[in-house]
């Protein structure tokens, strides 16, 4: 089997925006209407992509269905969300609220990483801590005894350079927005190393991520560019097989 030799063009980046995941009890959801209260001050925006899940058990019957909605509304002072089964689409209503959670929650995430378009490069770096455990009494002889170690805690930081273009809706946007959002639930990149055209057929680096700064770059002699530095959150998840 011949082998390939990656480029930069196979690679790519993915994103969830920050503050689009929660835990709700069911006391959150409506017994009439459309109103849920997923909490203030997080990251939803009208027509986000987002999943409904209620916990095993839970009785929904005339509740707001589960599955794949959008946001319709959202309402950041009041913490008020309401969902809608189509982009753009009307507010779903319920004429009950769910029961039987027991300690279990319902979830409204958003829904998969989406494209974020006109990166230029993105990097990715992982290190680990060394603990010294070097002892007295070791033998000694012509040359001078070494320092030993384990390892310590892992860590990493990344960095992403995205253009800036005229499209409102573009997710670099959202991206600099989430560096000051407060409440980064949610926030979660892929980095792809080689996009195939399925996820069997790629090889990524995936992660939850804390948005750490936005530095814009303004010139007369180039394109405009922002870049975002993050870390992740706890351990990525690395796939670099690919499989038919």
């Amino acid at each position: 089997m011949a082998v390939t030799v990656l480029s930069g063009t196979s690679g790519a980046l993915y994103y969830k925006p920050a503050g689009t995941s929660v835990e709700l009890a069911a006391s959150a959801f409506p017994a009439s209407g459309s109103s849920i209260q997923v909490g203030a001050y997080l990251g939803f925006k009208v027509n986000d992509p987002v999943t409904l899940t209620y916990p095993a058990g839970a009785t929904t019957t005339n509740c707001i269905t589960a599955g794949a909605k959008f946001v319709q509304a959202y309402n950041p002072s009041t913490g008020v969300l309401a969902l809608s089964a189509t982009a753009g689409g009307a507010a779903l209503t319920a004429t009950a609220q769910p029961s039987g959670f027991g300690a279990l929650f319902a979830t409204i995430a958003y829904t998969d990483y989406a494209a974020v378009a006109s990166v230029q490069n993105w990097s990715f770096n992982i290190t680990r801590a060394e603990i010294e455990t070097t002892t007295i009494g070791q033998a000694v002889g012509q040359y001078a005894p070494f320092r030993s170690y384990i390892p310590g805690f892992a860590e990493g930081d990344g960095s992403a350079s995205v253009f800036v273009t005229s499209d409102d809706t573009a997710l670099a946007n959202r991206m600099v927005e989430d560096v000051l959002q407060r409440q980064q639930v949610g926030a979660a990149f892929k980095l792809y190393t080689d996009k195939g055209s399925t996820e069997a057929l790629s090889r990524s680096i995936a992660m939850e991520a804390t948005l750490l700064s936005a530095s814009f770059s303004i010139n007369p002699d180039d394109a405009q560019m922002v870049e975002i530095t993050f870390r992740p959150n706890g351990v990525p998840t690395f796939d670099f097989s690919t499989t038919a």
